[in-house]
């Protein structure tokens, strides 16, 4: 049998190149000080990044706030295959940089009412894959092997100040998707027992989605505030044009429209955030997030010659089979003045996906994130800086589990590794 077939024949032609960060599609987290602190702010909530973490902690705000983040994802990935007797490799990602942001201002309209509006990244990283190491699944050519999404959400916010003691948030999430990739093609038969390498493939999509972001803050005493953030679903219409050259050639139209919804799902948070005394701040959060709604993603393409390829090698749809996860977040602060302050967490990230589904092109990994970073204050200034590394629990995929799936061809056997670091800084002023 030859194997190097058997493992990426389908694989190579599902269409969702899907980068994973975290948590299935997810950033980590965004704002420093939130990110520092392990991911753990739904309790507290109490910077220009409440936005993303719980909405309700605007509305503790009395002057106007301005903040900006800045983040720097830098992956590295692993892969490496054996099959005796004559099929063995091992792939890296080449160094990749995939920046995230967040812009936001927020105005109290009354001792009650505050209005914000903020313009962040809440998913997004991408895959490099040197087409060298590959070259030995694809058929001695070296292609290009990239993947990048991007999602930007523009978010307006109402938060209500009830009493001292409890606060109501909601944002509304308009989200544009972004997405490419480029990769071989693989082989097709288009005629009984006749392979044909399709070459290079490469796609460009952008599409819009819509979703609520809903939170509560109870400061029951001033050394404890409790925190609930739920977060609708959202669905991006993906769409755009796919091509492989090498189709002309062969009387085939090279390109087509296509279309691709993804889901982002329910996530529910809480949280709690605890002074025991005026130097030091804990936090810790539990976060649910419903990916089990994800079990396959499909994809229609206009020309009738690509919808009946891509239907014959299975790449119009690609099983995920994702399972829904609970993240475990703690952080800690430290303030060694009135100005210098120092942060830490840590938190565990268990992935959705499971060996039957993996392969190189949505790789997804139980993580172990650690956070550490300084902020300092000067009257209405804070800047923020910190470093978060993830590291991902190392995968291996055997071929007899992948046969005994049935997913052998879309999955990938060999063993998985990756890591993450991630630089990031803030700014923000209280006028």
């Amino acid at each position: 049998m030859n194997w190097k077939k058997v493992v990426v024949s389908l694989a190579v032609l599902v269409l969702l190149g899907l980068p994973a960060y975290s948590n299935g599609l997810n950033l980590n987290g965004l704002g420093t000080k939130a990110v520092t602190m392990g991911g753990a702010f739904i309790g507290l909530a109490d910077d220009f990044s409440l936005a993303y973490w719980n909405p309700a902690g605007a509305a503790f705000l009395t002057r106007p706030l301005l903040g900006s983040y800045v983040t720097d994802l830098v992956p590295t990935n692993y892969y490496a295959l054996t099959i005796p007797p004559d099929l063995s490799l091992e792939a890296k990602t080449k160094l990749s940089h995939y920046l995230g942001f967040m812009l936001a201002y927020y105005r109290p309209l009354s001792s009650k009412l505050v209005f914000g509006l903020s313009v962040y990244t809440p998913a997004g990283l991408g895959a490099n894959w040197k087409g060298d190491d590959l070259k030995l699944i694809t058929d001695g050519v070296a292609y290009d092997w990239t993947s990048k999404i991007g999602v930007f959400t523009i978010s307006p916010l109402l938060a209500w100040k009830i009493s001292d003691q409890l606060s109501l948030g909601a944002t509304f999430n308009l989200n544009y998707g972004m997405f490419s990739l480029k990769r071989w093609a693989g082989e097709a038969e288009m005629q009984p027992g006749s392979p044909v390498n399709l070459g290079q493939y490469e796609e460009s999509l952008h599409g819009w989605g819509a979703g609520l972001t809903l939170g509560l803050l109870v400061k029951p005493a001033s050394w404890v505030s409790l925190g609930l953030t739920v977060k609708t679903p959202s669905v991006v219409h993906f769409k755009g044009t796919s091509s492989m050259f090498l189709l002309s050639y062969l009387g085939y139209p090279e390109s087509s429209e296509v279309k691709r919804n993804i889901k982002w799902p329910w996530f529910v948070g809480a949280g709690a955030a605890f002074k025991p005394n005026e130097k030091v701040t804990l936090t810790a959060d539990v976060q649910w997030t419903g990916w089990s709604s994800i079990n396959t993603i499909k994809s229609t393409f206009s020309d009738p010659v690509w919808q009946n390829l891509m239907a014959i090698g299975g790449g119009d749809e690609m099983l995920l089979d994702w399972k829904s996860r609970v993240q475990l977040r703690f952080g800690a602060q430290y303030r060694v003045s009135e100005r210098l302050f120092l942060r830490g967490g840590i938190y565990y990230d268990p992935s959705p996906a499971p060996d039957k589904t993996m392969n190189i092109l949505l790789p997804n990994f139980d993580f172990t994130g650690m956070t550490l970073g300084f902020g300092y204050e000067l009257k209405g200034l804070s800047v923020n800086w910190g470093m978060e590394y993830l590291a991902g629990k190392k995968r291996e995929v055997t071929v007899e589990e992948l046969m005994l799936a049935g997913t052998l061809g879309q999955a990938m056997p060999g063993t998985y590794r990756m890591h993450l670091l991630v630089p990031n800084i803030s700014v923000s002023y209280k006028f």
